[in-house]
């Protein structure tokens, strides 16, 4: 059983469901703007497609750890779901004019398959958690009716993802058949390894879930709901956990940074533009030509979430094609996150054929622009 290899861009599901994706690109990752029965809806369905589904649950160690760790950053672009799990990425694209309306939090969607009334529960395997809380949480799952029931769980000890990726731990999750993977193993190591499996697990929906293991196995207490509402579930964890200090401590010095480095001015640009070109009420015009090996778009106008829908139709048209993608923006007057995150998903579903996503006609504004957003990467093709 061969693992595979982070840079084999095969995870995802087909270009068609990537582009109905409503995202949003938020300073370098991706966040899927929807309500938790949409999210528990997409689980049930790509659990009974029986396909590979990786969910992000993106916190603030999330985004911060994006912003260096090109791997890390990848496991949330090659995301089938990725969900704004922390209040700073909800106060963010609030600030930045995103429709991010609540946090759905892993432990959040946890709950609601624990909650949800269904025939048929869906199976999960627990994988990872302190020492005996997975046994534990697997217990107490089965030990009361839901949504959810166990099917297994395993705990991998400490070791690296080389050492947690063996035949016979492989083997030993796919033979419980689950529906529905939850990992623990910190988010680094968590979502390495599940960007190493993706192809030799046969569970079809999985993701990192953090602490939920543990909250799962009473191990650990989660923060009261108004606790969680006004974004301080991070001083409860602490409460429990203190050696978890030193993480938010860093994490707060380097989201400080990102507000007056990234979001302020992204915030100024965007009043800007809105009172420079939006009034004015531009659309946006797609135009389309071909050659041998390469789709071209000429694009004129703002590309903002108001006028996203002709660019999605022309980019799932012309996505069904095997040819590589290039996109002129010299004629671009505004650029939005919805935009952004309408590219993240086009590159996302070439990759997945072995094409590529190339720009044309970036003025440096433009450039500045996908910089500010943390998006420079796409320009380098």
């Amino acid at each position: 059983m061969q693992a595979q290899s982070p840079d084999q861009p095969s995870i995802g599901a087909n270009a068609a469901d990537d582009l109905k994706r409503e995202v949003y690109g938020i300073l370098g990752i991706p966040i899927d703007v929807a309500d938790m029965p949409a999210v528990v809806r997409r689980i049930e369905a790509a659990a009974a497609r029986g396909a590979p589904f990786l969910i992000s649950t993106a916190n603030l160690n999330f985004l911060i750890a994006s912003q260096t760790d090109v791997e890390f950053r990848e496991s949330l672009l090659r995301s089938d779901l990725c969900t704004a799990d922390g209040m700073p990425i909800v106060w963010i694209g609030r600030m930045l004019g995103i429709p991010v309306g609540v946090r759905i939090a892993g432990s959040d969607i946890f709950e609601a398959l624990k909650s949800n009334n269904t025939a048929q529960p869906l199976k999960v395997f627990l994988f990872g958690g302190a020492e005996g809380a997975a046994a534990a949480a697997c217990s107490k799952l089965n030990a009361t009716p839901g949504g959810l029931s166990c099917s297994g769980s395993y705990e991998p000890g400490f070791g690296g993802v080389e050492e947690m990726s063996t035949d016979a731990i492989l083997a030993s999750i796919n033979a419980s058949s689950a529906d529905f993977l939850a990992v623990a193993l910190g988010a680094k190591k968590g979502q390495a390894w599940l960007l190493r499996n993706h192809e030799c697990l046969r569970v079809p929906v999985r993701v990192h879930l953090g602490a939920t293991i543990n909250f799962q196995a009473g191990t650990v207490q989660r923060a009261p709901l108004r606790v969680r509402q006004f974004g301080l579930e991070w001083l409860w964890r602490i409460k429990e956990e203190p050696q978890l200090w030193k993480r938010y401590w860093n994490d707060g010095l380097a989201l400080l940074k990102l507000l007056v480095m990234r979001v302020l001015p992204l915030v100024v640009l965007d009043r800007w533009d809105r009172l420079k070109h939006r009034q004015k009420g531009h659309g946006l015009k797609v135009a389309r030509s071909e050659d041998h090996n390469t789709v071209i778009f000429t694009m004129n106008g703002d590309a903002t979430r108001q006028n996203i829908g002709e660019a999605v139709a022309s980019f799932a048209e012309a996505a069904v094609s095997t040819k590589n993608f290039d996109i002129n923006l010299a004629e671009m007057r505004v650029i939005d996150a919805r935009f952004l995150g309408l590219l993240l998903m086009l590159n996302k579903a070439l990759r997945g054929r072995h094409l590529e996503l190339r720009f044309t006609g970036v003025s440096q504004r433009t450039a500045r622009l996908f910089r500010l957003n943390g998006f420079g990467f796409l320009l380098q093709n």
